[in-house]
């Protein structure tokens, strides 16, 4: 089954997407994400990037860590002046499974633009060892209350 979010984000923003079950049976990878700009081709540029992680964000920025171990996707979007130019780099880490709420943030490093995402999710039941393998790699990296 896939499950489907989408949510405009302000520049500095971040959404909550509620997943998290009692039992934590209900596993989700990452399918699709793509991100487009709430008024593209309109002039003025846009540069941002938009960041899908396991734990809540207390900076929200344009960097970019590959090695963070709560990072699940990214999405750089550009669309500049010029109507012949716009980029979009998207990196999703499939084979990463959680069965936690996930947060999205959306960072404008050329101004203080909107950005829209669309995300889908692919839903996988875990037996009782791998909600609990999840769960407790998720506590383990991330020791701290969220």
């Amino acid at each position: 089954m896939i499950k489907s979010f989408r949510g405009l984000l302000a520049d500095g923003a971040q959404d909550k997407i509620r997943l998290s079950t009692k039992k934590g049976k209900i596993g989700y990878k990452i399918k699709h994400f793509v991100v487009l700009a709430q008024t593209p081709g309109t002039g003025g540029g846009h540069e941002a990037v938009v960041k899908v992680y396991k734990t809540k964000q207390t900076t929200i920025d344009g960097a970019v860590d590959f090695s963070d171990h709560n990072l699940l996707a990214v999405d750089y979007y550009s669309d500049q002046d010029a109507p012949s130019y716009t980029a979009q780099s998207m990196v999703m880490f499939e084979q990463e499974i959680f069965n936690q709420d996930i947060y999205i943030t959306g960072y404008d490093a050329d101004g203080s633009n909107s950005i829209n995402y669309y995300l889908e999710l692919e839903t996988i039941t875990l037996n009782d060892n791998q909600a609990a393998v999840s769960t407790l790699r998720d506590i383990r990296l991330n020791p701290e209350p969220v």
